[in-house]
């Protein structure tokens, strides 16, 4: 095989937007890339699609067919831009947001498309950051616990709400005619993936962290049933498409899909992935004590390692879950970038946009730029990083975010830094409990857009005392499933040889600045009591809060 000249493609399907990157097999160079909005974003407040309805507190949907639009835009545009013909592109692969639900007909078709359901909001994808499952996931949980259902030790002891099984059981529950009506409940890549192809087939990886799948099982039938009365078939009648393994073929481009992309039709399609764990290839962060963290939106922090641990907390352990041959841990936080952009459109006074504007930078830039100027512990302030809840290590979505230490003299730029040092304490929290646990972390590789911000990426160096690397391309996520293409094609012979030759990364970019890091131990140490107090030891403050909102507003 030439691989000078010869393409795989990767999509990368995000929160808000998708990306398209053309890759070459031979050193992984992205030769053309094109992004796309959702046209209908994420809806959170409204049922934008729909009648408009006011969604309920804790919901987060998205419309699928935004999914299809954004191949349809991105694909043909990478081609031109990287000037590749269709005939050179071997394979495609695609990785979308984690845990994000598609609920269709036996056909593929998603039930929101079925005009009897267009006003339901249970017949939309369930987002990633959908928390309306909370509490079917602590009774997945309890159950699980008092059954000594060995599956819930992958998961940490702990059943997040933002898993598959949660969404269905609430819909199950909430919207028994969606439920009834559904033929296919599926990740996000496997539907894409359905769509693109015409066949049906569920990845290894996502099922193993997203679905529940372990040691090649679901849940029991018994157990679902005693779960709740009628459910205990979900996944023989919802779920049960054959699964396949990271960077195996699904099947090959339709001629709809073809027309989509301007590819050639029988193209090959491989094992859709998640995001997260597709920007690990990416940046070639695939050996045992390599973390990956994505930090955009939100944060996933991932490691492989060749031996099984109990790590309490984690969001999800799989054997071969990032990799073929190794146990693949996977833990992370709810919100990051979204806190920043909360606060800046929330709490930023005019003046400072007048100010931003007048320099021709963004708002985001000029409060970094202010906050760099001050000395590590200056602003007095610590934050709580749990604005969306906590994902790892609690695992409880009705936690909230908090500042402590304002005074009348507090400027904006000493809450945003304050915030951004929260999302780096909270990732310093779950690498000490991996470590605690046997996993060994010896070098950090932050990909995301928040690899731009100084504070962030120096910051992680110098409270984690580790060298940070940072990804080198834009679209890691892209190349990372360009990366599962190319393998699938039979480019490379595995994941590891490939990430080595096309996966991109500058190592060791940021070290500990000496310096910082005793002010920086002093705030963690503050951030690590409120952490206890507020989240294990009071979490009655917090959930109360959140309680009293909800029926208020429901009344």
């Amino acid at each position: 095989m030439d691989k000078e000249h010869t393409y795989t493609v990767g999509i990368d399907f995000g929160t808000l937007s998708a990306r398209a990157a053309v890759v070459r097999l031979s050193d992984g160079e992205t030769l053309g890339t094109a992004v796309h909005a959702y046209p209908n974003g994420v809806m959170d407040k409204t049922l934008d699609c729909g009648d408009g309805r006011r969604l309920p507190e804790d919901f987060a949907l998205q419309n699928p067919l935004d999914y299809l639009e954004a191949i349809k835009h991105t694909v043909p545009q990478a081609l031109n831009e990287a000037g590749v013909s269709a005939k050179d592109v071997i394979a495609l692969g695609v990785d979308t947001t984690s845990a994000s639900v598609v609920f269709a007909d036996k056909d593929g078709h998603p039930m929101c498309e079925h005009e009897e359901f267009r006003n339901n909001p249970h017949a939309y994808v369930k987002l990633w950051k959908h928390h309306g499952a909370a509490e079917q996931a602590d009774r997945i949980q309890s159950l699980a616990a008092k059954r000594n259902e060995k599956w819930l030790a992958r998961y940490g002891g702990i059943i997040s709400s933002e898993l598959l099984l949660p969404k269905a059981l609430e819909v199950f529950e909430k919207a028994p005619e969606v439920y009834r009506a559904t033929g296919a409940i599926t990740d996000a890549m496997d539907w894409i993936n359905w769509r693109l192809t015409g066949v049906h087939k569920q990845s290894a990886g996502p099922s193993g962290y997203k679905r529940i799948y372990q040691d090649g099982h679901y849940p029991s039938a018994e157990y679902l049933e005693a779960l709740a009365p009628g459910f205990g078939r979900v996944y023989e009648e919802k779920m049960s498409a054959p699964i396949v393994e990271l960077a195996d073929k699904v099947g090959g481009l339709s001629e709809e899909a073809a027309h989509w992309t301007g590819l050639e039709v029988g193209t090959l399609v491989c094992a859709g992935s998640i995001d997260a764990h597709a920007h690990a290839l990416g940046v070639n962060a695939v050996e045992d004590g390599v973390m990956t963290i994505i930090a955009g939106t939100s944060s996933v922090l991932l490691v492989s390692d060749k031996d099984f641990h109990f790590v309490p907390g984690v969001f999800g352990t799989v054997d071969g879950g990032i990799c073929p041959g190794k146990w693949g841990y996977e833990a992370g936080q709810t919100a990051v970038g979204d806190i920043f952009g909360w606060f800046k459109d929330t709490f930023v006074p005019l003046r400072y946009y007048e100010e931003a504007e007048s320099q021709g930078i963004d708002v985001h830039e000029l409060l970094t730029q202010k906050a760099l100027k001050q000395k590590v512990g200056e602003h007095g302030l610590v934050a709580l990083d749990w604005h969306n809840g906590n994902r790892s290590i609690l695992s409880d979505p009705r936690l909230s975010g908090m500042v402590l230490g304002k005074t009348l003299a507090t400027r904006p730029e000493d809450i945003y830094r304050a915030l951004i040092e929260a999302s780096i304490f909270g990732g310093k929290t779950i690498i000490d409990n991996f470590v605690a646990h046997g996993v060994q972390i010896n070098e950090v590789v932050i990909a995301g857009g928040l690899l731009k911000n100084p504070i962030y990426t120096q910051g992680y160096a110098d409270v984690t005392g580790l060298p940070i690397s940072v990804s080198a391309t834009e679209q890691a996520g892209a190349l990372g499933s360009a990366i599962f293409a190319a393998v699938a094609a039979g480019a490379y012979q595995d994941v590891y040889q490939a990430a080595a030759a096309m996966g991109k990364k500058v190592k060791a970019k940021y070290k500990p600045k000496p310096e910082n890091v005793e002010p920086y131990r002093k705030l963690y140490e503050t951030y690590q009591a409120l952490h206890d107090y507020f989240g294990r030891e009071n979490t009655q403050v917090m959930h109360g809060l959140r309680a009293l909102r909800n029926s208020v507003k429901s009344a």
